[in-house]
């Protein structure tokens, strides 16, 4: 007899319920993950509705996150053609994050040349009045790739204006040619007056002058303040003149004495008359007392002359008193 038959393994016991029972566990878990999933994605959140409107939904897909300073505040629900043939990207935003979006807020799709595409929210003024529910708002596109066409073709016109301002015959060369030519001129014999003036025979003309212009200085010095010059002759004739006024000076206060005495004698002459109307017994002696008189009368008269000749000849009255210079 076969042990094995005789001896069989007992049945587990409870084994369906414990089966049942491990599988209303999996169940359970699964469920658990699943509405963790959906509370983690926010199915249940209370949310609000914004709607972007772009040309192009390339890059753009159901779930997609909407960053504002790189944290997700909103997901796409759906993406829509509208009438007009532009898209319709309805996104859900959580009230709790609402907060950040702002009536003057700006929204971007942003594709770059690699990696994802992103949907950017930016609001520089938090203070202003805050995002309606339901708001429709331009999706403005920023995409490098087709930055690209727009570069090279602007890199090829910078080439060809290059290209045309260092050609043998552009306005760049003629420049350079002309600011060659200017150095040139300033390293020569005459320098930054070659420069300026264009040529050397210019720049030779202009230092002889300049040097004619010396001498002729020198020479006007030399006539003005030199040895027998005008000054000295001015300053001599200064002093002549200076003499001749203290003689004339001189000469007057002689003249002035004289008619003094003149004087004297006319009042004795006038007492003399007065005496000889008064006495006329005595007109012999008056007559010769006239006599006497008209005698010195006539001294002081040829003294007078005299004078008069002496400050005729010391005063320059008949002289030639033009200066005449070297």
């Amino acid at each position: 007899m076969n042990p094995s038959d005789a001896d069989p393994t007992p049945p587990i016991a409870h084994l369906e319920r414990k089966a049942r029972l491990l599988l209303w566990l999996v169940a359970a878990v699964i469920a658990g993950f699943v509405l963790y999933v959906m509370v983690a994605r926010g199915v249940f959140e209370r949310t609000q509705q914004l709607v972007l409107v772009s040309d192009d939904s390339e890059g753009v897909i159901v779930g997609m996150d909407l960053t504002f300073s790189g944290f997700p505040i909103g997901r796409v629900r759906r993406i829509e053609l509208a009438d007009d043939g532009k898209a319709r990207m309805v996104i859900d935003v959580p009230l709790k994050d609402a907060r950040w979006l702002r009536s003057s807020s700006i929204f971007t799709l942003e594709r770059g040349m690699v990696g994802d595409t992103r949907i950017r929210a930016y609001s520089g003024i938090l203070t202003d009045p805050p995002l309606p529910a339901g708001s429709e708002r331009t999706l403005l596109r920023g995409d490098t790739a087709a930055e690209i066409p727009r570069l090279v073709a602007s890199a090829r016109a910078l080439l060809e204006h290059l290209d045309n301002m260092t050609a043998p015959e552009a306005s760049l060369a003629t420049s350079l040619a002309h600011l060659n030519t200017l150095s040139e001129r300033l390293t020569g014999r005459y320098g930054m007056l070659t420069g300026v003036l264009g040529s050397e025979d210019n720049a030779k003309k202009i230092i002889t002058t300049l040097e004619r212009t010396n001498a002729l200085l020198a020479k006007a010095d030399q006539r003005v303040f030199g040895p027998q010059g005008v000054l000295d002759s001015t300053q001599g004739a200064i002093d002549s003149a200076k003499t001749t006024l203290d003689s004339s000076n001189e000469a007057v206060k002689q003249l002035s004495t004289v008619l003094q005495e003149s004087r004297q004698t006319l009042t004795r002459l006038d007492a003399v008359l007065a005496q000889a109307q008064a006495v006329g017994s005595n007109v012999r002696v008056a007559t010769t007392d006239l006599n006497l008189l008209r005698a010195e009368v006539e001294a002081s008269l040829r003294k007078v002359g005299q004078l008069t000749n002496e400050i005729n000849r010391k005063w320059p009255f008949t002289r030639d008193t033009e200066i005449k210079l070297p």
